[in-house]
Order: structure tokens, then sequence, then C-alpha cells
């Protein structure tokens, strides 16, 4: 196939450009280029997307299928009107973020979605599910019934820089006990391996598969999760497992970002990591075990430092002033 990625240089989009190169495909990436460049091998168009449509036109011309992880549904609507109609076939990686309610385990791809963001408005992480609602929007009245809809859930694997999944099998390899743990031990994960998701969107593009679909991983407890973390690490030393309001009273945050939880998720979200992906599945997605993922992820995060600052987690001043303050009051388990 000739296929254009409007990306190629970060996570998921230069994994995508890897593997179709090493299935012999001839790919070109329409990329800036300001923080990484392109696999080599690739036809590198560098261009800078915020441009608008004079970013896209030494891409014209036909595709066998076009790639786009944009979060900018301006972005999106100006590749689309340029490229689509002669694409063969469109990929929008979009987001489950895209869906009005996240908390009813086992929804499919029939569930309400957020509004569309309205135009004018410009990208915010605030706004990221109606972002991609917009560009879903735009793709299906642009591209059509040539339109794949991946709906991906969260990503991990090596190489992920939100450090999101990769915390907890880092900070017991870390050693340095004990370990603070949220008391959600029956709560949801899943997660798809970024090599996996690589593998669905390029078959999908092959196959001329179209429509929205779930592509999410297995739906993991979080005390398996954490289980086989601690038996990758080698971790024998002790967890303090403490309540949710004791987190949120002292500040520590859900999911994401500065002093958080990574995989810990506020309340009336019981189904954003137990989405359904059976429609996937029955189309072809296939994934991994988890375990495998949770072991090269931890390699990765031992070849890129375990004591590197991240960009979610607690500190280990934090961690350590939390589990200094439970211990004294007595509450510690």
């Amino acid at each position: 196939m000739r296929i254009l990625i409007l990306g190629g240089t970060a996570f998921l989009s230069a994994e995508i450009a890897r593997q179709a190169l090493a299935a012999g495909h001839t790919v070109t990436c329409l990329a800036r280029g300001s923080a990484a460049t392109p696999p080599d091998g690739t036809v590198w168009l560098k261009a800078d997307r915020t441009q608008g449509m004079q970013a896209y036109e030494e891409a014209a011309g036909n595709w066998d299928a076009v790639i786009d992880v944009t979060r900018d549904p301006e972005q999106a609507r100006d590749a689309l009107e340029l490229l689509a109609p002669a694409a063969a076939h469109w990929t929008t990686v979009s987001s489950c973020s895209v869906y009005a309610d996240h908390s009813v385990p086992g929804e499919d791809e029939s569930a309400a979605l957020l509004p569309p963001l309205a135009p004018g408005i410009a990208f915010a992480p605030e706004n990221y599910g109606e972002a991609k609602s917009a560009i879903e929007q735009r793709a299906v009245a642009l591209a059509g019934t040539k339109a794949h809809l991946c709906r991906a859930g969260l990503i991990g694997g090596p190489g992920d820089g939100t450090d999101r999944y990769g915390y907890w099998p880092a900070r017991y390899s870390r050693g340095a006990g004990p370990v603070l743990v949220p008391d959600i031990g029956g709560s949801a994960t899943q997660i798809i391996d970024v090599r996996d998701l690589a593998a669905w969107i390029l078959k999908a593009a092959a196959l001329k598969i179209t429509g929205p679909l779930n592509a999410v991983g297995s739906v993991v407890p979080f005390r398996d999760y954490l289980d086989e973390s601690m038996r990758l690490a080698g971790y024998d030393g002790r967890s303090i497992t403490v309540s949710e309001d004791w987190l949120v009273a002292r500040g520590i945050a859900y999911w994401a970002g500065k002093d958080s939880l990574p995989l810990w998720l506020p309340p009336g979200h019981d189904g954003f990591a137990a989405r359904s992906n059976a429609a996937a599945i029955a189309a072809g997605l296939t994934f991994r075990p988890w375990q495998e993922t949770l072991r090269d992820t931890l390699d990765d995060e031992r070849g890129r430092g375990l004591d590197r600052a991240r960009k979610a987690g607690l500190s280990e001043e934090t961690e350590k002033r939390l589990v200094a303050e439970f211990q004294a009051a007595g509450t510690s388990s």
C-alpha cells in the first residue's frame, strides 16, 4: 500500500510507520519534526499543520490509506478536505474519550457521544473528548464510508511518554518502600499495547474496515496488575493501602499529572477502563497478553531510567511525606 501518515514522529504514529515499512509498504510521513523525525526509510514531507490547507499541498494525490492522529479539529478538517476525496481508506485515530458517559462497564460503540467541539474554539486538554468527537464528525462528513474511526483506549507499551502505565512497575522496581497504593483493588484497568494498536490500524486499512470501533485491550483488575508489577520487579517490600477519600483530602490527583496515582479513576468512571472491544475483535483486532506488555514496559522503564522525572505519579518526596503522615496517625495496614 501507499500510506500517508499525518504524523509519524511520536509514540503511536511512529510505531505505525515502522510496522508499515517492515511489511513492505511505501510510507510517507507529513510532520514538522520539531521534537523527533520520522523513522528511517519513510518519505518525510516536512510541514506545519498549523499553517492550514497549504501544509498538505505536497501530499495531494492518490493514497491507498491515510492515517491521521491529530487532536485538533481544524487540522483534521483541512486534511480531510484536501486529501480524503482521492484516498481509498481513511483512519481517524480517535479515542474512547468521545463517549459522554463513562459510568457503565461494557458499553459498546452505540453509546452516546460528547457534543463536538464548536468551530472556532481552540483545542485544549480540557476539551479533548469534544475535539475528538468533532474530528469523527468531520471524518464521516468528508470521508464517508471510507472512514475508520479507531476509538483507542489507554495506550501503553515501550516508549509511552505519558508515564501512566509504567508508573507502578517502575515504582516497585525502584525498591525503596513502603509503596503507597490506593484502595481500588477490584477496579478495572484496560490498556492496548501500542504495537498491537499500530498493527490493527494497518490491518483495518488493508482490509478496508470502516466505521467506529473500540480499540481497547483486556479488562484487568487493578490488584492483578499490581501483583504482576511486583512480581516482574522482584519487589518483596511493603505496600500501604489507603482510602480514596484520604488521598483526595491531601490533593493527590487521579489518573495522570503531577502527584497523581496512575490508573486510579475518579467517581463515575467505572466503565472508563471497561469498554467493550467485541466488535473490533470480530473484525480482526488481536492483542498480546497484558503480562507481556507489562514486562516490556518495565524493560523500557529501566532503560529510560527509574529515577527520571515523570509526567505522572507521585514524586519520591511526596510519597515519603504521605507514608509518614499515614503511619504517624497509627492507621497503616
